[in-house]
């Protein structure tokens, strides 16, 4: 409420004084609503998930798990040539589309994934992954089976062997993938693969 104070002069030589009242609307005092501004929305193509245990081996070189339509916009900053797949599934449509629109090559190198006591892991594929793997001409390149631990970790690990690394420290990053489900069968492996039969080993690659 507002009081606004006059006063005047009667006929008479009187002073008057009038008081005139204003009512003030005390709601328009009160501050304004805060602004709720929209979330900002991300679209697919600015997110970037990588698969399941995505990890870099070496240069040119990258692990994980079976990767799906959340991982192709991470894929594809990688500049991948090849990807191996260990799983003898029939590789997913959705997965062959985004390969054939990169320019992906697709090697299936299918091993049967059984648990213990009854792992059989076939030295020839093994064999031949590897010869992908040592291939520069491929890189970059992905090495994938369905969660990135046993069939993967042998692969790594006999790769590791032919760089000369300790059994201790390949045992270490085989490990830290499988954890809980590290296998006996799977370490054994490593250690009694031969790598004297592997050609043009490097130590290390360089950047592609």
């Amino acid at each position: 409420m507002k009081l606004d104070h006059n006063t005047t002069a009667t006929s008479e030589g009187e002073m008057c004084k009038t008081i005139e009242v204003a009512l003030v609307d005390h709601r328009d005092l009160s501050p304004p609503s805060p602004t709720v501004l929209p979330s900002p929305i991300v679209g697919d193509d600015l997110t970037f998930t990588p698969p399941l245990n995505f990890a870099m081996v070496d240069n040119g070189i990258f692990r994980s798990g079976f990767p799906d339509s959340a991982n192709f916009s991470f894929l594809q900053t990688l500049g991948l040539r090849s990807i191996i797949c260990l799983c003898p599934e029939p590789y997913p449509e959705a997965n062959t589309d985004f390969l054939m629109a990169n320019g992906i090559r697709l090697f299936q190198l299918g091993i049967e994934g059984y648990k213990e006591p009854f792992v059989n892991i076939p030295e020839d594929t093994i064999r031949e992954a590897l010869k992908v793997v040592l291939d520069v001409r491929n890189h970059p390149v992905l090495i994938h089976c369905k969660r990135g631990k046993h069939r993967t970790g042998v692969v790594v690990g006999c790769l590791r062997k032919s760089q000369k690394w300790c059994l201790s420290s390949i045992f270490n990053e085989y490990q830290r993938f499988a954890a809980a489900k590290a296998r006996v069968s799977d370490q054994r492996f490593i250690e009694l693969f031969e790598v004297s039969t592997l050609k043009h080993i490097p130590m290390s690659f360089s950047c592609w």
